[in-house]
Parts: structure tokens; sequence; C-alpha cells
């Protein structure tokens, strides 16, 4: 709003200006006695209509630069008067857009100022006058609009700068916002499945059993609430993820060992000093975690074995039941997101997944995963 007041003010002034200069000596050239063009003084009456005519002129110079250019023409072979001619001049140069137009119009005033001056003062007056009247106001009109249009350019280039980089910032926080909805059902899922097991013994269980499994369901509920009020805080409110250490290869035993408590039978088969970057350790946990979850959905009865071992670019996790047991009645139905969860984080780690149907009833789970290495160096 500012910046338009003073463009409008700004303007006023210049017609004013230009107003002024058909009636008052001091805004024309001392160096004719009226015309440039004729002997005579023209009357007060078209010097003034002259002055009015380019002062609405510049009201319109932005978008029709022409009529100002023709009555500073006119204001100045019958007056003298040049207020409008470097006002012209510079609209010339700021707002048409035909350089071909700009030089024949300049050229055309720059005869019509530089001849009578060089009749009256010869070439060392007429010269720098005519040069400064119609060429320098150009040139500055050129400038000014070259600059303004370059800062233009260059404020869109930061507003798109600054779009992109919050569009990708947003991408980002979505991609970890997954990441981390990824993990929190593996966990929950894994918990829950906890309980629910331990729920079933708790049935068959008596005395100090019952007192210790109902211990083991209270302490799982709270941890599963816990990472449920996490998940719920970052998908929503965008709070922090904890910042724990992401469980890996050396984290299997106990995860294996979880599930032998619970009467699972599960071996676990891994390479010694066998290591793998923190993402894929992570993916590799994730899927013997979410094989295990659904052994004991599925199969309780089955002999697991779980194996995890170097290939030639990577490692292979494998998760392999014997299948004919039977499932546990209250966790036989799911919601079948648990295989495609741990499907697309093992293929952001650049890694493939495959499940199997065994002829002799049971299941396999082979994922494939990149970039193992051992867990010493050899020495240089």
């Amino acid at each position: 709003m500012w910046h338009r007041r003073q463009g409008q003010f700004g303007t006023a002034l210049l017609a004013a200006t230009c107003v002024l200069a058909g009636v008052w000596d001091g805004l024309q050239s001392g160096l004719f006695d009226g015309s440039p063009i004729v002997d005579r003084p023209a009357p007060l009456a078209v010097d003034a209509a002259l002055g009015v005519v380019a002062g609405l002129a510049v009201v319109v110079r932005r978008r029709r630069p022409l009529p100002l250019y023709g009555a500073a023409l006119l204001s100045w072979g019958v007056t003298g008067a040049y207020p409008a001619l470097l006002i012209a001049q510079f609209a010339i140069g700021a707002h048409l857009r035909s350089a071909r137009l700009q030089i024949v119009l300049t050229a055309v005033m720059l005869a019509a100022v530089s001849g009578p001056l060089w009749v009256v003062s010869g070439g060392d007056g007429a010269v720098p006058v005519s040069f400064a009247l119609c060429v320098v106001p150009v040139l500055v009109g050129l400038y000014l609009t070259s600059r303004r249009e370059v800062m233009t350019n260059l404020e869109d280039r930061a507003r798109r700068n600054e779009r992109e980089e919050l569009l990708r910032i947003e991408q980002a926080r979505a991609e970890e916002r997954a990441q981390i909805a990824r993990d929190m059902h593996d966990v929950v899922t894994h918990r829950v499945s906890l309980m629910v097991l331990h729920a079933t013994a708790l049935e068959s269980a008596r005395g100090k059993d019952a007192a210790a499994i109902a211990a083991q369901i209270q302490g799982i509920g709270r941890a599963a609430l816990d990472e449920l009020r996490t998940l719920v805080g970052v998908l929503r409110d965008g709070a922090a993820a904890p910042l724990r250490p992401q469980p890996g290869l050396a984290d299997l035993d106990e995860l294996v060992a979880s599930s032998r408590a619970l009467g699972l039978a599960v071996e676990l088969h891994v390479e010694d000093g066998l290591r793998a970057p923190a993402l894929v350790e992570h993916a590799v946990y994730r899927v013997v975690q979410e094989a295990l979850t659904n052994v004991h959905k599925h199969a309780h009865d089955a002999r697991t074995v779980v194996t995890v071992r170097p290939i030639t670019d990577g490692l292979r996790v494998v998760v392999r039941d014997s299948g004919g047991g039977r499932a546990t009645p209250a966790m036989a139905s799911g919601g079948g997101h648990g295989l495609l969860g741990i499907g697309e984080r093992v293929r952001l780690v650049g890694g493939t997944l495959r499940t199997t149907r065994l002829p002799g009833g049971g299941f396999e789970v082979c994922a494939e995963l990149p970039a193992t290495y051992p867990a010493e160096e050899p020495a240089r």
C-alpha cells in the first residue's frame, strides 16, 4: 500500500511539473525566445494546453509511453519545455519493449533537440545537452527496468526454492513418520501377540504360575501402551521420536529367547562376527520378529529355524517353520499387514523378500539384503 501511494504521489508531481513547464519560463530553455522552431512565441493558452496534455500523458506513461513522447516532442518544438522531454525519454527506455522502436524514437528526438541547439550554440553546446536530454534518460530507464526484472526473477527463484525446500522437508517428515509407523507397528504387534499368548496360558495356570504370568502380561501391556502413545504423538502432533538404539543382529538372541519362553521351539543360527549397516541389521531384526509373531499366531507347536548367513553381496535371513502345529485361537486371524510392512522395509534398504508355503505344510520367509561385511577389517 505504501509503495502504491508513493508511486501515485510521484506521478502527480511529474504531471504537475509538465503543466507548470507550459506556462513558466523557468522550466523552458532560455536559449530560445519562445519556440526553438519558429521565430515568434506561441500564445499562452497554447502553451498551457500543451502542458496539460503532457501532464495527462504522464499518468498513462507506463502502459502507453507513445502519447507522452508525442506531447513532449510538441511541447519542445512550441515552447522549448524540457521536463516532459526527460520524462518521455525515460518512459521510452523503461516501458517500451521494442528495442528497434526505442532506437528510432530516440534518434528522432535527438534530431529535434540538437538541430536548434546547434544553430544557437554550436556543436560544443549542442552535443552534450542533446545527449543529456535524449539519450541519458533512455539509458537510465533501460538500466532500472533490467535491474527490476533481475530482482523480480531472483525473488521468484528464491520463493520457488523456498517452496521446494518446504516440500522436501514435508516429504522427509512424511517418510520419517512412515518409518516410525512401521517400527511401532512391528513392536506393538509383537507385544500384543505376547500378551495374547500369556493370557491363553493364564487360563490353565494356577497359584504362583498364574501370578507370574499376570505380572508378565502387565509389563508387556505397559510397554505396548507407551509405544502406542509415542506412535500417536509422532503421527498426529509431529512429536520427536524417542532416541534409543534400534535393535539389530545382536538382539536376535533376546528376541528368540522370548519366543522360547512362550513354548515355541526355535533355533537360531547366526555366523560369528557377522555385521551389516544399522538399517540392514534393523530390517533383519524386524523380519525375524514378524516371522516369529506369525508362527505364534498360526503354528504355535511348529519347530522353527532362524538362519542368518552371508552371501556374495550381502546377507540372507531365513525363518522356516515345520508347520502342522495348532494355531492359537485368539490370534488365528490377522490383518495381513505385517508381511507387507517388512516387505516394504526390506525394499527400502535395497533387498528382496520372498515368502513360500512348503510342501509339508510349513512356511518360509526369506530376505536377501545388501552390504554386509565382517566385524573387523583385515590388517593392511
